[in-house]
């Protein structure tokens, strides 16, 4: 016996051919973000070297072997009283760590960026940067890539979502080129930027940080930028100790996050305008720096020295203590720099301190397990960290501890603290973002599988007045939905009748000829049982209606179902009940049995 096999148009990804063209301007977009990545570094360097060493050279030196002696103090003094005059006068988008912002961007601001901030924004960060202050690139570049991206979408007839696509594609390719870390910035992406897993968001993101990742090469030079010796891999006592030392990253993830809020919160209460606060970061920022040189600047040498194990000794809690406060007070204060080398350098020297007592491995091991948890815990994005790290050292044998170091560091994170660093900072402005992705019940669902079987139905022939009373008489058939469908003498579907529709037949003083199809609406919008819930919903919401006939396909007047807001309702109860009804176990189904 044959059977009628019903098509399936359903795919498993939305599919969408404007992903060829958001992928064509993703080629330019992450080819603009490269060289405005290879310009900030150059920015950088030639601010250090003027402001610590008096010289105009490209060639990065590391504040750390200045001789200013006690002047060292002024000199992120100045740099942070630029920034508060920028700030104030230009734009007071550049100020924090730049992730924060672009998230605003994407959620609330419809994904448009400002060319002030796109000019701006890598501007000052080089300022805070090259001056002393106890940053990394990263973070700027993500808001200046981001809005190289949001501006170059806005020249083009894009939706919001095309525009998101294009700006997470510019922050990408930033954080690519900087890093030389391209599946890195796609994973951070996801995790932290798009919100969604599609296509048509994902292919252009990829396209953009390969590009950038590619121009690196010539314009900064190849990856790794932190080479270190491979590590043979861990076993079953290394992972255990990596997820010892992933516990301990999550615990200082907390406590670090607190202490840059915690400042913030300080400045908040200073009597003064809050374009003076980055001036007065920068002040505790020279004096940290005169104890401790290393906290100064970007750091990427200690990064480097601290995975080859060459910072030993007290140096190490000196490093870690001298940068968390430097950082979270200059961070605390407002000013424009990133978070992503301070939290390597912090997790790095919390390793390294840590493999003293870690019967196995050396320092540069529990350095690099270190700063991969410190990451992911304190920026929520564990995939993201263990991947960054990867493609800084090259190490792939490590990859398993990386893994157990970061999921460990993620858990204790998500379940001590409410929020992560960066998404604070977007809900002390007002605004609350969820980072759970799940499939939305709405997709998942057809319409088949929520619709009233049993639609209410009446005769077209049928008065106004007898409807009106027998859905006074409370008629089971008619009083349970809001729309009553009407059919013809062969049942055939021919219009729609709302409660509404009727009051206002009545309130009008229609006479009682006025029948339920004269009164009712016969440009009717309809469903399939075959369709997807949520393409129901978007027929719902675009007419501005909340029901919907649902009718066989291959006989569009052949009524089968009805969908409202109860059915819609029902999906998402049904989505409530699998999360957090819990079902008899299988031991407590048997325990009467086992009793003797």
């Amino acid at each position: 016996m044959k059977t009628t096999r019903v098509e399936d148009r359903l795919a498993d990804f939305t599919r969408d051919r404007r992903v060829i063209l958001l992928s064509l301007i993703a080629v330019m977009i992450g080819a603009i973000s490269a060289l405005v990545a290879d310009a900030l570094v150059w920015l950088i360097s030639v601010i250090t070297n003027l402001a610590f060493y008096q010289t105009f050279s490209s060639v990065f030196q590391s504040p750390e072997h200045h001789r200013l002696g006690y002047l060292v103090i002024i000199v992120p003094v100045i740099g942070g009283l630029v920034i508060g005059l920028m700030a104030r006068y230009g734009s007071e988008k550049i100020r924090g760590h730049g992730i924060p912002e672009a998230l605003e961007a994407i959620l609330f601001g419809r994904s448009r960026m400002s060319p002030k901030v796109a000019v701006l924004k890598p501007l000052s960060s080089a300022i805070s940067i090259g001056t002393g202050g106890p940053f990394g690139a990263e973070g700027p570049i993500i808001m200046t890539g981001g809005a190289v991206g949001s501006l170059f979408a806005q020249l083009f007839h894009l939706s919001s979502a095309e525009r998101k696509t294009l700006l997470v594609a510019g922050a990408a390719g930033g954080m690519s080129a900087i890093f030389a870390s391209p599946v890195a910035a796609v994973l951070l992406a996801v995790e932290l930027l798009l919100f969604e897993w599609r296509p048509r968001s994902f292919i252009p993101v990829a396209i953009a940080a390969a590009v950038a990742g590619a121009l690196r090469v010539p314009l900064m030079g190849a990856g790794p930028i932190f080479p270190v010796t491979p590590h043979a891999a861990l076993g079953g006592e290394g992972l255990i100790m990596a997820f010892g030392v992933g516990i301990l990253a999550g615990i200082a993830s907390g406590i670090l996050t607190n202490l840059v809020y915690a400042f913030e919160d300080l400045f908040e209460r200073l009597p003064i305008h809050w374009m003076w606060w980055p001036a007065i970061g920068g002040l505790f920022v020279g004096i940290g720096g005169f104890f401790e040189p290393r906290v100064l600047g970007v750091g990427y040498d200690t990064i480097h020295s601290l995975l080859r194990g060459e910072v030993i000794g007290g140096a190490l809690l000196g490093l870690l203590i001298g940068k968390s406060l430097v950082w979270s007070i200059a961070l605390g204060s407002g000013t424009s720099g990133g978070v992503l080398a301070p939290l390597l350098i912090m997790g790095g020297a919390l390793g390294a301190f840590e493999a003293r007592f870690i019967p196995m491995g050396d320092a540069g091991l529990w350095a690099i397990v270190s700063m991969a948890a410190m990451m992911g815990g304190t920026m929520r994005s564990p995939l993201t960290a263990m991947v960054f790290t990867l493609e800084l050292t090259h190490d792939l044998n490590l990859l398993p501890g990386l893994l157990v170091g970061c999921i460990a560091a993620h858990a204790l994170t998500v379940l001590l603290l409410r929020r992560s660093i960066l998404t604070e900072k977007v809900a002390r402005r007002g605004f609350h973002i969820t980072r759970e992705y799940s499939v939305d019940p709405l997709t998942a669902l057809r319409v088949e599988e929520v619709m009233d079987r049993n639609a209410p139905t009446v005769p077209s022939s049928m008065k106004v007045t007898e409807l009106s009373d027998r859905i006074a008489q409370r008629d089971p058939h008619l009083t349970r939905r809001q729309g009553i469908l009407i059919v013809d003498d062969e049942e055939k579907l021919v219009g729609i009748i709302t409660r509404g529709d009727v009051l206002r037949t009545l309130e009008q003083g229609a006479n009682g000829d006025t029948t339920v199809l004269d009164a009712g609406s016969r440009n009717l919008i309809v469903t399939y049982p075959d369709e997807i819930l949520q393409e129901a919903v978007v027929k719902m919401l675009r007419s501005d209606i909340g029901r919907l006939p649902v009718v066989d396909r291959q006989d569009p007047r052949r009524p089968v179902g009805y969908l409202g807001r109860a059915g819609v309702m029902a999906a998402r109860l049904r989505q409530h009940e699998e999360e957090h009804v819990r079902e008899q176990g299988l031991r407590s189904s048997l325990s009467p049995n086992m009793s003797p």
